[in-house]
């Protein structure tokens, strides 16, 4: 299916939510604890809003699963979902290290056919479509990407909050392979491996949601890499259970897998 349609909405919606984003980065905000412990700002929540106004009157018919709305499941009925993380690293966006997103995937019957992800403070959009590859627009200019090909001399990202001792454990039994080590926030981990600047990075825990994965999950993909369960499995979208149960990892070559 041809989905230029969505994907220009979505790039557009992207940018309007970019530039709302950045207005309170810049100009000031509060700090909210939800009931799960995270943090959660005006941004998030206006971003959220904004972005369901707008793709709603272009798509009627599609429903959403995101972050800072209430999930009634209504969702399940449907065969497509837009999934979105208004502002994915809100922890980031609060110590204001540049390193927060905003994610939109389009789900079709369980599967991500489109993602967006834009990086506000960096000015820069990483997105796929099935079948299309994925693309960075950076400084005005469109690339495609792909990641690239190494099996040794590693570098792996890990969270600048979210890194636990799972995480570390793993990094020191295979020293002899992930040779270097970055902090990174948010979904632009997924995203540096995809334009081939790292080749892993984990999450091995209940920690994540559909929303903070689906965006880069295609762009991973479509750049040639793999985001998997860690029982090899793909990740499927629009679930009952929207927890990503035991976590995952993004790796350019499934060589790297190392579990």
């Amino acid at each position: 299916m041809n989905y230029e349609k969505e994907l220009k909405a979505a790039l557009d919606v992207a940018k309007l939510a970019s530039e709302n984003i950045m207005k309170y980065y810049h100009d000031g905000f509060e700090v909210e604890i939800k009931e799960d412990d995270s943090p959660v700002t005006i941004a998030d929540k206006s971003t959220d809003t904004l972005i369901r106004a707008y793709l709603s009157k272009l798509f009627p018919g599609y429903a959403f699963l995101t972050e800072e709305s209430i999930d009634d499941k209504e969702r399940l009925k449907y065969d497509y979902v837009w999934t979105i993380d208004p502002v994915d690293g809100t922890c980031d966006f609060v110590e204001k290290d540049d390193q927060f997103t905003c994610n939109i995937a389009l789900v079709y019957k369980h599967e991500v056919v489109l993602g967006v992800v834009a990086i506000p403070a960096m000015n820069e959009v990483y997105y796929a479509v099935k079948g299309e590859g994925a693309y960075v627009v950076r400084d005005g200019k469109t690339t495609k990407i792909h990641v690239n090909d190494k099996t040794s001399d590693l570098n792996c990202l890990v969270s600048v909050f979210h890194c636990g001792n799972n995480e570390k454990e793993l990094i020191k039994k295979y020293s002899d392979r992930i040779k270097h080590v970055n902090k990174v926030g948010s979904s632009i981990k997924a995203c540096r491996i995809a334009e081939g600047q790292a080749e892993i990075t984990y999450r091995l825990s209940d920690g994540t949601k559909e929303w903070d994965t689906a965006a880069f999950q295609i762009i991973v993909e479509e750049a040639g890499g793999h985001v998997l369960k860690l029982d090899g499995s793909i990740i499927k979208y629009n679930r009952e259970d929207v927890v990503n149960r035991g976590g995952y990892i993004v790796v350019n070559r499934k060589e790297n897998v190392l579990l």
